[in-house]
């Protein structure tokens, strides 16, 4: 049968704000009723035929995640998730159809076979099963993603802009998934720090007003020694950090203890290796969300004691 030797080739991803672009490749080993644009499928219905096609097709996956496509760009991004796909096909086919317009295989050994056609994931059983394998599994991967980041809602718009979306990249700040390049994180990302540190300020709610105060007066005291304050109180879902600084090209995450008294124990002493260990990853997390790769990162740690009249701060860099 001539459909069952067409690999079918569609991707699903390409415009959302966050999550990955994914390759789908697909050829049927025999035929399967219903198979027509992943679209305009009802969830229910997609997962059913995807049970089906990874029973009765061969079938490859090409993902490539945001971190990724930031860096190499939308147009080699869809190239590279179509040939890690077909990789995966050991089955025999004689043409290939693509969705669209673009040979996606060009400069490949495949580029011959490559037939590119708009609609082809409504046209080609073939396409429509690589359609709706794809987005199956990157829907699949949205809704993981969801459980580690709950206030984006991607379990509801799978990164892709809505209303909702950007209200909350706009409260929340932009988390590890999103695409960096893309608009509008690129422009959340580049509003000035009082913007950032009003986006994540909801975080403020959880500190105690003593807390606070301590971090003020330790915010002052960098200030005084020549510290240009970036954010204060930055927190994400995974990790936070109490004030982050710039002095001589070299930035600063300095964790704020605050002690009464020395009776309580040294405020120090609370930095064990797991709380060492917590403070990287908080200030690795910060570098790349807001692609900080010109500076050299600081740990430090700021020891206030005393109440609001007399205290002393101390401050130890770590490394």
């Amino acid at each position: 049968m001539r459909g069952m030797a067409i690999l079918g080739i569609d991707e699903v991803g390409r415009g959302p704000w966050a999550g990955p672009l994914v390759g789908g490749a697909c050829v049927l080993l025999e035929p399967i009723e219903g198979l027509t644009d992943s679209k305009k499928l009802s969830r229910k219905r997609r997962e059913e035929l995807n049970e089906t096609i990874l029973e009765k097709a061969a079938w490859g996956l090409g993902w490539v995640y945001a971190a990724e496509l930031d860096e190499i760009g939308l147009a080699a991004a869809l190239r590279k998730a179509a040939v890690e796909a077909t990789k995966q096909i050991t089955h025999e086919y004689h043409e290939i159809t693509i969705d669209g317009t673009v040979n996606l295989l060009a400069g490949t050994s495949r580029e011959k076979y490559v037939t590119v056609l708009k609609k082809a994931d409504l046209l080609i059983p073939a396409v429509s099963a690589a359609s709706i394998v794809a987005k199956v599994a990157r829907d699949r991967y949205m809704a993981e993603v969801a459980v580690r980041y709950p206030e984006y809602g991607f379990e509801k718009h799978v990164g892709y802009g809505t209303r909702a979306h950007l209200a909350a990249l706009r409260e929340y700040g932009v988390c590890a998934e999103h695409r960096k390049s893309f608009r509008p994180v690129a422009e959340i990302l580049r509003q000035p720090p009082a913007e950032v540190r009003r986006m994540t300020s909801k975080g403020r709610k959880n500190t105690t007003k003593v807390g606070r105060a301590a971090e003020d007066r330790v915010a002052a005291y960098l200030v005084g020694l020549g510290h240009e304050i970036v954010a204060q109180n930055w927190k994400t879902k995974m990790c936070e950090i109490d004030i982050v600084s710039v002095l001589d090209g070299k930035i600063y995450f300095t964790e704020v203890k605050y002690r009464t008294d020395e009776e309580h124990g040294d405020g120090f002493d609370a930095i064990t290796a797991d709380k060492l260990k917590r403070m990287k990853f908080a200030a690795e997390s910060y570098m790349k969300l807001y692609i900080v790769s010109d500076r050299s990162p600081l740990l430090a740690v700021a020891k206030v004691t005393g109440n609001d009249k007399t205290n002393r701060i101390d401050l130890v860099v770590l490394e």
